[in-house]
This record gives C-alpha cells, structure tokens and sequence, in this order.
C-alpha cells in the first residue's frame, strides 16, 4: 500500500491501537474497568499507527535496558502490541510500521530492541533473531523430595492482595541481579502483569523470600483446582538473587498442600530445577520453544557493550533495514571498531543478534548457512569469541 502513513499516536488514540490489537489476536477488547488497569502499558510517543484514512495497524514499545554478557546494561526497546486489520493484511502496512519503528529507534539512540514472536516468519526480515530461549516444566510434587545439602533458604513471606503485589514486587525485582537476556522492569511492564493476574478465576498469591540481607526473590502463583486428584500450581512468575532464594522458594512451593503438579513455564533452559530433587525426573521439561528475539539496532555500540575472547575477528555485517550498521568490525578481547580488512565471517544483522547474548552457537549457524566463513577453522575461532558463562534468559513476557 503506497499510500499507508505510519504516525505516533496521541494519548486519546491508545484505546483504538488496543482494540485493533485485540482484534488482531481473536480477543474481547477490555471492558471499561480492564482499561482502566492496563491503559499505562502504553508509553506516550511510543505508540505508532497505521492509516489509509482510518487506523488499520498498530505497533508500540516501552523503554527499559537489556543487560548482556558482562554485566553492562544497554538502552532497549520492548515491541509489543504489533497488529494489522485482517483486511489490510499482506500489503506492506506490518513493514511501513517495523521500518518507521525502526528508524525511530535507531535516531533515538536505542541500542537493541525485543519482542515476544506471534508467528516465527515474521520478523527476521526485519533484523530480529532468536536471542533467548525458555522451557516449560511439570514438577510432580510427590516425587520432588529436595536433595540433602540444598540451601534450606531464608523466611517466606505471602502476599495474597494484588494491591500490595503492585506495591512489593518491583521493589523486590529491582534489588535483583540480573543475568545476560534479562530485562528491567519499569512503570510501562508492571501494569500488564497486575491486570492480567485481576483476570484470573481463582485466589493469587505471592510469596517473597527474605535472606540476610532483605528481600531477595519472589514467586507468583494461581492454583487449578481438582477435588479428585489434587490441584495445579501455575508459576506465573518467579525471580530470585541467589541458590539460597531459588531453594527456598521451592521449598515454599513444594509445601504448598493439594497441589499434584506444579507447572513453571517460560524458564531458563540451564536453572537447575531437576538438580534441586533426588529424582530429576520429577521435573519434566514440556517444550522448549523461542523466547524473546532481539534486534541489534547500533550494532557498534552493542558489540562494544560487552566483552569478547580470544584473537580478533573481522565480522563482515549486512543491515538492509538500517544500512548504517552495514560494515565490517574488527571484533576481540581488545575491543572493537570499524575496519576495511578483510573479513573472517560474513553475516546478516538477524544471525548476529543470535549470537550476540550467547543463545547460539556460531558453528551451528555456519553448518546451517546462516554465517560464511573465510575458511573452516573460523567456525571454532568464533565459538570462542561470543563464549559465554550461562544460556541468556528474559523471564519477562511483553
């Protein structure tokens, strides 16, 4: 469609963008008091639309930081709420958006973007690659005996109205240590989780956890009922600073009675869950599926936000969305800038974005004709290079 104009959408045009967006996914748009609790997901001026004279897609994002390999913290745009009328489809509106989005990310001075994937077609096209992946787990809790020697952890404390959760939970995410793929949260993400838990049939519950030094972890749960074979527990959400924190909840959660199973999805693939039990396999692993997908948007300044190993690498990078990241790095333990030498790898920002956390080994993107490679040993040489400690994980739906 030439003639789609994409603009940022003022404040009293945010309830539309949400209703279109419902729409998108075959869902009731909120009532006027579930608007009420979810209207401030929407940051201003960061909400775009679509018109050909009237709204027929939408797309929105939040600020926050991702934190990558080494600790740094780096500005993030969170995209979500992206959607186009069922009868302007396939015509160009979705790509007008992600491109004015883009742009707009990249002048701002954002450095990396995410977003949760409908369909996994979608969006590499646009520069976006798998840069986390989750499990989803069943503990079966009468065989999940603890282990002798696992941290008996600290005292547990339950919070039970969603009006004090509002209150406690960021408090207690924010003295968190972060791990690699994890995000903050800020006033635009706690909105969608509290009015989401208001949606639920049964009771809530938090729990908190509290070691030596205050509060240090917390875990968010609804139960299923089932008055012939015990209930399930459903995680909703569960954080933690330390193994101390990570037993203890556990402990918390395992004592809980009339529960038969203990569903905790969204995990981190390499949170040592099963090793928690005598029996590992009382904890089941579902699925393992994509989690956030990331999107490199000043691929320098990434590169450079963290550290690398081994000798240097001269990665040879195409971006046809921001061709301002097209070029070649010299990429190492050294540092990182912009040369003319001759390149060891080539790849598109998408695949780079992939690797860049650590969620992807770069030998297997070479075997799969994702990276070329100058010759066969540089597959092993950028292994090394993006080595990390631990599997990135985002724990943080959007």
């Amino acid at each position: 469609m030439n003639d789609v104009v994409v603009r940022s959408l003022g404040d009293d045009e945010f309830r539309a963008a949400n209703a279109l967006f419902y729409g998108t996914l075959h869902v009731t748009p909120p009532t006027d008091e579930q608007w009420e609790r979810v209207r401030d997901v929407y940051q201003p001026g960061r909400v775009l639309g679509a018109f050909d004279q009237q709204l027929i897609g939408t797309a929105r994002s939040f600020d926050a930081e991702l934190v990558v390999p080494g600790g740094a913290r780096v500005p993030l745009a969170a995209v979500t709420g992206v959607g186009v009328r069922a009868d302007r489809t396939r015509r160009g509106v979705l790509s007008a958006l992600m491109r004015h989005q883009l742009t707009d990310f990249a002048d701002r001075g954002m450095v990396a973007a995410s977003l949760y994937a409908s369909e996994g077609e979608i969006y590499g096209r646009f520069g976006y690659g798998i840069g986390t992946r989750f499990r989803d787990c069943t503990v079966h809790r009468h065989r999940a005996r603890l282990r002798p020697g696992v941290p008996s952890g600290g005292e547990v404390e339950l919070v039970t109205s969603i009006d004090d959760m509002r209150r406690r939970l960021p408090e207690v995410y924010d003295r968190l240590p972060l791990r690699p793929g994890m995000m903050t949260r800020g006033a635009h993400w706690w909105p969608g989780l509290f009015s989401m838990l208001h949606r639920q049939d049964g009771p809530v519950t938090a729990v908190v956890h509290h070691g030596p030094d205050g509060p240090d972890g917390f875990a968010v749960y609804t139960v299923d009922r089932d008055a012939g074979t015990g209930g399930t527990m459903r995680l909703h959400d569960l954080h933690y600073a330390d193994a101390s924190a990570f037993a203890g909840l556990w402990r918390f959660l395992l004592s809980v009675d009339l529960i038969q199973e203990i569903s905790a999805r969204h995990r981190g693939l390499d949170e040592p869950l099963e090793l928690l039990f005598t029996d590992p396999r009382a904890c089941e692993t579902k699925e393992v599926l994509d989690e956030s997908w990331l999107r490199l948007v000043d691929v320098e300044s990434a590169l450079a936000a963290r550290p690398w190993r081994g000798e240097p690498l001269v990665l040879d990078v195409t971006d046809p969305v921001l061709p301002r990241n097209s070029g070649r790095y010299r990429v190492g333990s050294d540092g990182v800038r912009r040369t003319d030498a001759t390149p060891d790898a080539q790849l598109d920002v998408d695949v780079l974005s992939m690797v860049y956390t650590g969620a992807w080994r770069p030998s297997a993107l070479v075997a799969a004709g994702r990276i070329t490679v100058r010759e066969p040993t540089t597959a092993d040489r950028v292994d090394e290079l993006v080595l990390t400690r631990s599997a990135p994980w985002c724990g943080t739906f959007f």
